[in-house]
Protein backbone atom coordinates (compact mmCIF):
# COMPACT_ATOMS: atom_id res chain seq x y z
CA UNK A 1 0.00 0.00 0.00
CA UNK A 2 1.06 3.50 -0.51
CA UNK A 3 1.39 4.26 3.14
CA UNK A 4 3.63 1.71 3.51
CA UNK A 5 6.49 2.87 1.27
CA UNK A 6 5.99 6.16 1.49
CA UNK A 7 5.88 7.17 5.59
CA UNK A 8 9.39 8.16 5.72
CA UNK A 9 9.95 10.00 2.30
CA UNK A 10 10.81 13.52 2.15
CA UNK A 11 9.79 14.40 -1.16
CA UNK A 12 6.43 12.63 -0.17
CA UNK A 13 6.49 14.60 3.27
CA UNK A 14 7.38 17.84 0.90
CA UNK A 15 4.53 17.14 -1.52
CA UNK A 16 1.91 17.19 1.37
CA UNK A 17 3.59 20.21 3.18
CA UNK A 18 3.21 22.41 0.14
CA UNK A 19 -0.48 21.52 -0.35
CA UNK A 20 -1.08 21.60 3.27
CA UNK A 21 0.39 25.64 3.34
CA UNK A 22 -2.36 26.00 0.75
CA UNK A 23 -5.15 24.56 2.23
CA UNK A 24 -4.14 27.06 5.24
CA UNK A 25 -3.33 30.02 2.90
CA UNK A 26 -6.72 31.66 1.97
CA UNK A 27 -4.91 33.99 -0.68
CA UNK A 28 -3.19 31.35 -2.28
CA UNK A 29 -6.55 29.17 -2.48
CA UNK A 30 -9.07 32.04 -3.64
CA UNK A 31 -6.20 32.95 -6.45
CA UNK A 32 -5.86 29.47 -7.86
CA UNK A 33 -9.86 29.14 -7.58
CA UNK A 34 -13.14 31.10 -7.65
CA UNK A 35 -15.09 28.26 -6.30
CA UNK A 36 -14.50 28.82 -2.43
CA UNK A 37 -15.60 32.35 -2.69
CA UNK A 38 -18.33 31.46 -4.12
CA UNK A 39 -19.46 29.14 -1.88
CA UNK A 40 -18.80 31.43 1.34
CA UNK A 41 -21.06 33.81 -0.39
CA UNK A 42 -23.53 31.28 -1.56
CA UNK A 43 -26.61 32.41 0.04
CA UNK A 44 -28.64 29.76 2.49
CA UNK A 45 -32.36 28.74 1.19
CA UNK A 46 -34.99 26.43 2.47
CA UNK A 47 -33.04 24.17 5.54
CA UNK A 48 -31.28 26.37 7.39
CA UNK A 49 -32.14 29.63 5.74
CA UNK A 50 -33.36 31.00 9.54
CA UNK A 51 -30.78 31.21 10.65
CA UNK A 52 -31.11 28.65 13.29
CA UNK A 53 -31.03 24.82 12.38
CA UNK A 54 -31.72 23.47 15.47
CA UNK A 55 -35.17 25.31 15.64
CA UNK A 56 -36.13 24.29 12.15
CA UNK A 57 -35.58 20.71 13.53
CA UNK A 58 -37.43 21.54 16.56
CA UNK A 59 -34.13 20.75 18.86
CA UNK A 60 -33.66 22.84 22.08
CA UNK A 61 -30.76 24.34 22.31
CA UNK A 62 -28.39 24.38 25.61
CA UNK A 63 -26.67 26.07 27.87
CA UNK A 64 -24.03 23.87 29.10
CA UNK A 65 -23.30 24.15 32.46
CA UNK A 66 -21.91 20.51 32.86
CA UNK A 67 -18.21 21.34 30.08
CA UNK A 68 -17.18 19.08 27.35
CA UNK A 69 -19.48 16.42 27.05
CA UNK A 70 -19.62 14.29 24.01
CA UNK A 71 -23.64 14.11 24.53
CA UNK A 72 -24.23 17.59 24.34
CA UNK A 73 -21.92 17.89 21.25
CA UNK A 74 -18.47 18.71 23.15
CA UNK A 75 -17.23 22.27 22.65
CA UNK A 76 -17.70 25.12 19.78
CA UNK A 77 -15.23 25.70 17.64
CA UNK A 78 -13.63 29.01 17.08
CA UNK A 79 -14.60 31.22 14.13
CA UNK A 80 -11.07 30.65 12.39
CA UNK A 81 -11.43 26.67 12.67
CA UNK A 82 -14.73 26.74 11.06
CA UNK A 83 -13.37 29.22 8.03
CA UNK A 84 -9.75 26.85 7.64
CA UNK A 85 -12.83 23.88 7.89
CA UNK A 86 -14.24 25.56 4.98
CA UNK A 87 -11.05 26.05 2.63
CA UNK A 88 -10.23 22.17 3.50
CA UNK A 89 -13.84 21.33 2.21
CA UNK A 90 -13.03 23.27 -1.07
CA UNK A 91 -10.42 20.85 -2.77
CA UNK A 92 -9.50 16.98 -3.09
CA UNK A 93 -6.40 15.56 -1.25
CA UNK A 94 -5.34 12.27 -1.11
CA UNK A 95 -6.12 11.68 2.43
CA UNK A 96 -3.13 9.15 3.92
CA UNK A 97 -0.68 11.77 2.59
CA UNK A 98 -2.59 14.81 4.65
CA UNK A 99 -2.93 12.60 7.99
CA UNK A 100 0.94 12.41 7.85
CA UNK A 101 2.04 15.91 6.63
CA UNK A 102 -0.37 17.07 9.56
CA UNK A 103 0.70 14.63 12.24
CA UNK A 104 4.20 16.24 11.11
CA UNK A 105 2.84 19.92 11.91
CA UNK A 106 1.75 18.67 15.48
CA UNK A 107 4.39 16.80 16.34
CA UNK A 108 6.49 20.39 15.36
CA UNK A 109 3.78 22.63 17.59
CA UNK A 110 3.79 20.36 20.90
CA UNK A 111 7.39 19.87 20.73
CA UNK A 112 7.15 15.90 21.23
CA UNK A 113 10.18 14.00 21.76
CA UNK A 114 12.44 12.54 18.68
CA UNK A 115 10.42 9.57 17.48
CA UNK A 116 7.07 10.95 17.98
CA UNK A 117 4.38 11.84 15.59
CA UNK A 118 0.83 12.03 15.43
CA UNK A 119 -2.49 11.16 13.45
CA UNK A 120 -6.31 12.97 13.48
CA UNK A 121 -8.66 10.31 14.46
CA UNK A 122 -12.10 10.62 14.68
CA UNK A 123 -12.17 11.15 18.50
CA UNK A 124 -10.65 9.67 21.50
CA UNK A 125 -12.07 6.32 21.47
CA UNK A 126 -11.64 6.10 18.31
CA UNK A 127 -7.68 6.63 18.50
CA UNK A 128 -7.83 3.73 21.22
CA UNK A 129 -9.46 1.34 18.54
CA UNK A 130 -6.55 2.44 15.99
CA UNK A 131 -4.07 2.56 18.81
CA UNK A 132 -4.27 -0.70 19.83
CA UNK A 133 -5.01 -2.35 16.11
CA UNK A 134 -1.23 -1.02 15.13
CA UNK A 135 -0.09 -2.66 17.90
CA UNK A 136 -1.60 -6.30 17.56
CA UNK A 137 -0.66 -6.26 13.54
CA UNK A 138 2.43 -4.28 12.89
CA UNK A 139 2.72 -3.94 9.54
CA UNK A 140 1.33 -7.15 8.60
CA UNK A 141 -1.50 -6.86 5.48
CA UNK A 142 -2.79 -10.56 6.98
CA UNK A 143 -3.37 -9.38 10.18
CA UNK A 144 -4.96 -6.02 9.35
CA UNK A 145 -7.13 -7.49 7.20
CA UNK A 146 -7.76 -10.59 9.89
CA UNK A 147 -8.84 -8.21 12.77
CA UNK A 148 -10.54 -9.12 15.16
CA UNK A 149 -9.39 -12.63 14.65
CA UNK A 150 -6.30 -12.60 16.43
CA UNK A 151 -4.71 -16.05 15.24
CA UNK A 152 -0.98 -15.40 14.89
CA UNK A 153 -1.34 -12.24 17.59
CA UNK A 154 -0.80 -11.49 21.03
CA UNK A 155 -4.77 -11.56 22.99
CA UNK A 156 -4.27 -9.38 25.95
CA UNK A 157 -4.53 -5.85 27.53
CA UNK A 158 -4.22 -5.32 30.79
CA UNK A 159 -5.67 -2.97 32.95
CA UNK A 160 -6.39 -1.67 36.31
CA UNK A 161 -10.06 -2.66 38.31
CA UNK A 162 -10.61 1.11 38.70
CA UNK A 163 -9.68 2.45 35.20
CA UNK A 164 -12.60 0.15 33.83
CA UNK A 165 -15.58 2.35 31.68
CA UNK A 166 -17.53 2.62 29.11
CA UNK A 167 -14.30 3.39 26.55
CA UNK A 168 -13.02 0.00 26.90
CA UNK A 169 -15.47 -1.47 24.62
CA UNK A 170 -13.18 0.24 21.59
CA UNK A 171 -10.32 -2.27 22.93
CA UNK A 172 -12.44 -4.75 23.41
CA UNK A 173 -13.64 -4.70 19.79
CA UNK A 174 -10.02 -5.61 18.70
CA UNK A 175 -10.93 -8.74 19.79
CA UNK A 176 -8.40 -8.55 22.65
CA UNK A 177 -9.18 -10.15 26.32
CA UNK A 178 -8.57 -7.74 29.06
CA UNK A 179 -6.58 -9.31 32.10
CA UNK A 180 -8.26 -6.78 35.45
CA UNK A 181 -5.73 -6.30 38.33
CA UNK A 182 -5.88 -3.92 41.23
CA UNK A 183 -2.42 -4.46 42.26
CA UNK A 184 1.11 -3.82 41.74
CA UNK A 185 1.63 -7.57 41.95
CA UNK A 186 -1.13 -8.89 40.42
CA UNK A 187 0.33 -6.94 37.19
CA UNK A 188 3.67 -8.18 37.41
CA UNK A 189 2.03 -11.87 37.82
CA UNK A 190 -0.54 -10.86 34.38
CA UNK A 191 2.21 -9.94 32.32
CA UNK A 192 3.08 -12.67 29.99
CA UNK A 193 3.87 -13.58 26.20
CA UNK A 194 0.00 -12.83 25.52
CA UNK A 195 0.26 -9.58 26.54
CA UNK A 196 0.00 -7.08 23.61
CA UNK A 197 -0.53 -3.82 25.80
CA UNK A 198 -1.11 -2.08 29.20
CA UNK A 199 -3.51 0.18 29.12
CA UNK A 200 -4.66 3.62 31.45
CA UNK A 201 -7.42 5.74 31.44
CA UNK A 202 -5.79 8.50 33.05
CA UNK A 203 -8.88 10.62 34.65
CA UNK A 204 -9.07 7.08 36.77
CA UNK A 205 -5.87 7.61 38.25
CA UNK A 206 -6.26 8.60 41.78
CA UNK A 207 -8.45 5.33 42.20
CA UNK A 208 -6.16 2.93 40.72
CA UNK A 209 -3.06 1.43 43.25
CA UNK A 210 -0.73 2.00 40.28
CA UNK A 211 0.02 5.46 39.28
CA UNK A 212 0.56 7.10 35.67
CA UNK A 213 4.28 7.56 36.19
CA UNK A 214 4.65 3.79 37.38
CA UNK A 215 2.62 1.95 35.04
CA UNK A 216 4.41 3.30 32.07
CA UNK A 217 7.59 2.07 33.78
CA UNK A 218 6.28 -0.89 34.42
CA UNK A 219 5.18 -1.32 31.46
CA UNK A 220 8.55 -0.86 29.66
CA UNK A 221 10.53 -3.00 31.81
CA UNK A 222 9.10 -5.89 30.40
CA UNK A 223 9.19 -4.01 26.59
CA UNK A 224 5.43 -3.86 26.70
CA UNK A 225 3.60 -1.02 25.15
CA UNK A 226 1.47 1.68 27.41
CA UNK A 227 -1.41 3.24 25.99
CA UNK A 228 -3.04 6.22 28.16
CA UNK A 229 -6.35 7.89 27.73
CA UNK A 230 -6.31 11.04 28.40
CA UNK A 231 -9.08 12.14 26.50
CA UNK A 232 -10.31 14.95 28.40
CA UNK A 233 -7.14 15.71 30.05
CA UNK A 234 -6.91 19.61 29.13
CA UNK A 235 -6.13 21.87 30.11
CA UNK A 236 -3.55 22.01 31.35
CA UNK A 237 -2.83 22.15 27.79
CA UNK A 238 1.34 20.85 29.24
CA UNK A 239 -0.32 17.36 28.93
CA UNK A 240 -0.14 17.31 25.27
CA UNK A 241 3.16 16.60 25.75
CA UNK A 242 3.57 15.50 29.35
CA UNK A 243 2.60 11.82 28.43
CA UNK A 244 4.86 11.74 25.71
CA UNK A 245 7.55 12.93 27.73
CA UNK A 246 6.74 10.25 30.57
CA UNK A 247 7.67 8.01 27.52
CA UNK A 248 3.67 6.67 27.21
CA UNK A 249 3.91 4.98 23.64
CA UNK A 250 0.44 6.08 22.59
CA UNK A 251 -1.73 8.36 24.09
CA UNK A 252 -5.25 9.46 22.90
CA UNK A 253 -7.08 12.98 23.09
CA UNK A 254 -10.23 14.31 22.31
CA UNK A 255 -10.14 16.74 19.98
CA UNK A 256 -13.74 18.62 20.20
CA UNK A 257 -13.27 19.22 23.90
CA UNK A 258 -11.11 22.41 25.40
CA UNK A 259 -8.83 22.52 22.59
CA UNK A 260 -12.47 23.32 20.57
CA UNK A 261 -11.46 21.33 17.31
CA UNK A 262 -13.77 19.52 15.37
CA UNK A 263 -16.41 17.73 17.77
CA UNK A 264 -15.73 14.40 15.47
CA UNK A 265 -11.76 14.43 15.79
CA UNK A 266 -9.28 13.54 18.09
CA UNK A 267 -5.59 13.19 18.23
CA UNK A 268 -3.29 9.85 18.53
CA UNK A 269 0.11 10.69 19.70
CA UNK A 270 3.03 8.28 20.19
CA UNK A 271 6.15 6.51 18.76
CA UNK A 272 6.08 6.72 14.92
CA UNK A 273 5.95 3.57 14.27
CA UNK A 274 3.02 2.13 16.40
CA UNK A 275 1.20 5.60 14.87
CA UNK A 276 1.48 4.37 11.65
CA UNK A 277 0.91 1.04 12.17
CA UNK A 278 -2.75 2.58 13.76
CA UNK A 279 -3.51 4.69 10.43
CA UNK A 280 -2.76 1.33 8.56
CA UNK A 281 -5.48 0.05 10.40
CA UNK A 282 -7.26 3.05 9.90
CA UNK A 283 -9.87 5.01 6.83
CA UNK A 284 -9.65 5.57 4.07
CA UNK A 285 -7.63 2.35 4.14
CA UNK A 286 -10.17 -0.54 3.43
CA UNK A 287 -10.67 -3.91 4.97
CA UNK A 288 -9.87 -2.63 7.98
CA UNK A 289 -11.20 -2.85 11.55
CA UNK A 290 -11.20 1.13 11.40
CA UNK A 291 -12.64 1.83 7.76
CA UNK A 292 -15.39 2.76 10.02
CA UNK A 293 -14.11 5.85 12.05
CA UNK A 294 -13.35 8.22 8.86
CA UNK A 295 -12.26 11.61 9.66
CA UNK A 296 -12.60 13.76 6.75
CA UNK A 297 -10.07 16.24 5.33
CA UNK A 298 -11.92 19.40 7.11
CA UNK A 299 -11.74 17.64 10.49
CA UNK A 300 -8.01 17.02 10.30
CA UNK A 301 -7.40 20.35 8.92
CA UNK A 302 -9.20 21.97 11.71
CA UNK A 303 -8.09 20.10 14.10
CA UNK A 304 -4.10 21.33 13.24
CA UNK A 305 -5.83 24.83 13.41
CA UNK A 306 -7.46 23.86 16.30
CA UNK A 307 -4.42 22.86 18.28
CA UNK A 308 -2.43 26.13 17.00
CA UNK A 309 -5.02 28.62 18.56
CA UNK A 310 -5.00 26.55 21.47
CA UNK A 311 -1.16 26.73 22.28
CA UNK A 312 -1.48 30.20 21.70
CA UNK A 313 -4.20 31.13 23.94
CA UNK A 314 -3.74 32.87 27.58
CA UNK A 315 -4.70 29.82 29.33
CA UNK A 316 -4.23 31.96 33.31
CA UNK A 317 -6.63 35.02 31.55
CA UNK A 318 -9.04 31.76 30.87
CA UNK A 319 -8.85 30.37 34.02
CA UNK A 320 -9.77 33.84 35.52
CA UNK A 321 -12.43 34.48 33.10
CA UNK A 322 -14.10 30.80 34.20
CA UNK A 323 -13.79 31.91 37.41
CA UNK A 324 -15.38 35.18 37.44
CA UNK A 325 -18.68 33.88 36.03
CA UNK A 326 -18.83 31.47 38.60
CA UNK A 327 -18.61 33.90 41.73
CA UNK A 328 -21.27 36.21 39.52
CA UNK A 329 -23.77 33.17 39.76
CA UNK A 330 -22.90 32.25 43.25
CA UNK A 331 -23.09 36.24 44.05
CA UNK A 332 -26.90 36.14 43.15
CA UNK A 333 -27.88 32.76 44.28
CA UNK A 334 -26.47 33.30 47.42
CA UNK A 335 -28.84 36.00 48.46
CA UNK A 336 -31.62 33.43 49.14
CA UNK A 337 -31.66 32.38 52.54
CA UNK A 338 -30.45 28.80 52.56
CA UNK A 339 -28.44 28.55 49.91
CA UNK A 340 -24.40 28.32 49.82
CA UNK A 341 -21.20 27.99 47.55
CA UNK A 342 -18.02 26.62 47.50
CA UNK A 343 -15.30 26.26 44.86
CA UNK A 344 -13.36 23.03 43.67
CA UNK A 345 -11.64 22.08 40.63
CA UNK A 346 -11.15 18.07 39.80
CA UNK A 347 -7.46 16.92 39.17
CA UNK A 348 -8.00 15.16 36.46
CA UNK A 349 -10.44 16.18 33.04
CA UNK A 350 -12.24 18.66 32.68
CA UNK A 351 -9.62 20.42 35.42
CA UNK A 352 -11.13 24.20 35.23
CA UNK A 353 -13.08 26.04 38.26
CA UNK A 354 -16.06 24.47 39.39
CA UNK A 355 -19.08 25.79 41.50
CA UNK A 356 -20.26 23.33 44.05
CA UNK A 357 -23.91 25.04 44.68
CA UNK A 358 -25.87 23.43 48.50
CA UNK A 359 -28.98 24.72 50.14
CA UNK A 360 -30.38 23.52 53.04
CA UNK A 361 -33.61 21.58 52.20
CA UNK A 362 -35.38 22.80 55.66
CA UNK A 363 -35.34 26.41 53.50
CA UNK A 364 -35.60 25.44 49.92
CA UNK A 365 -37.45 22.29 49.56
CA UNK A 366 -36.49 21.16 46.14
CA UNK A 367 -34.20 17.96 45.42
CA UNK A 368 -30.95 18.54 43.29
CA UNK A 369 -32.40 15.61 40.84
CA UNK A 370 -35.53 17.94 40.64
CA UNK A 371 -34.00 21.28 40.53
CA UNK A 372 -31.52 19.71 37.46
CA UNK A 373 -34.58 18.75 35.88
CA UNK A 374 -36.41 21.81 35.76
CA UNK A 375 -33.47 23.75 34.39
CA UNK A 376 -33.47 21.45 31.48
CA UNK A 377 -37.07 21.99 30.94
CA UNK A 378 -36.25 26.05 29.58
CA UNK A 379 -36.14 26.66 26.40
CA UNK A 380 -33.10 27.34 25.90
CA UNK A 381 -32.47 24.20 28.32
CA UNK A 382 -29.64 24.64 31.39
CA UNK A 383 -27.75 21.65 31.96
CA UNK A 384 -26.21 21.75 35.32
CA UNK A 385 -26.21 18.46 36.76
CA UNK A 386 -26.24 16.54 41.24
CA UNK A 387 -23.22 16.28 42.54
CA UNK A 388 -21.66 12.65 42.25
CA UNK A 389 -23.00 13.14 46.28
CA UNK A 390 -26.48 13.34 45.38
CA UNK A 391 -25.62 16.41 47.58
CA UNK A 392 -26.33 20.13 45.46
CA UNK A 393 -25.50 20.80 42.60
CA UNK A 394 -22.31 21.17 40.43
CA UNK A 395 -21.29 23.30 37.41
CA UNK A 396 -18.64 24.20 35.25
CA UNK A 397 -18.67 27.80 33.47
CA UNK A 398 -16.06 26.87 30.66
CA UNK A 399 -18.22 26.06 27.65
CA UNK A 400 -20.62 28.93 28.84
CA UNK A 401 -21.19 31.86 26.18
CA UNK A 402 -20.51 35.28 26.76
CA UNK A 403 -23.51 36.36 29.34
CA UNK A 404 -25.21 33.21 29.95
CA UNK A 405 -24.07 33.34 33.58
CA UNK A 406 -26.22 35.66 33.93
CA UNK A 407 -29.20 33.56 32.48
CA UNK A 408 -28.61 30.53 34.93
CA UNK A 409 -28.15 32.96 37.64
CA UNK A 410 -31.95 34.44 36.97
CA UNK A 411 -33.50 30.76 36.46
CA UNK A 412 -31.61 28.99 39.72
CA UNK A 413 -32.42 31.70 41.43
CA UNK A 414 -36.90 31.53 40.44
CA UNK A 415 -36.27 27.65 40.81
CA UNK A 416 -34.74 28.06 44.91
CA UNK A 417 -37.22 31.26 45.52
CA UNK A 418 -40.10 29.32 43.64
CA UNK A 419 -39.83 26.70 46.74
CA UNK A 420 -38.44 28.63 49.51
CA UNK A 421 -39.89 27.16 52.57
Amino acid sequence: MFFKENWNRRSFLGSVAAAATALLNPGRLFAASGTPAARASAAVTGFGSTGNVYEELGVTTVINGEGTMTYLGGSLMRPEVEAVMALAGSHFVPIVELEVAAGKRIAEMLKLPEGYSAIVTSGAAAAMQSGLAGILTGNNEQFIQQLPDLTGMKTEVIIQKSHRNGFDHQLRATGIKLVVIETKEQLVHAISPNTAMMHFSNFANAAGAIKVEEWVRIAHERNIPAFIDAAADTPPVSHLWDYANMGYDLIGFSGGKAMRGPQCAGLLIGKKDLVAYALRNNSPNEDTIGRSQKVGKEEIVGMVKALELYLAEDHDALNREWQRRLEYISGEITKIPGVTTEYSVPDVANHVPHLDIHWDAKRVAITPGDASAALRKLKPSIVIGPAESGKGLVMNSFMLQPGEEKIIAVKLSEIFKAHAA
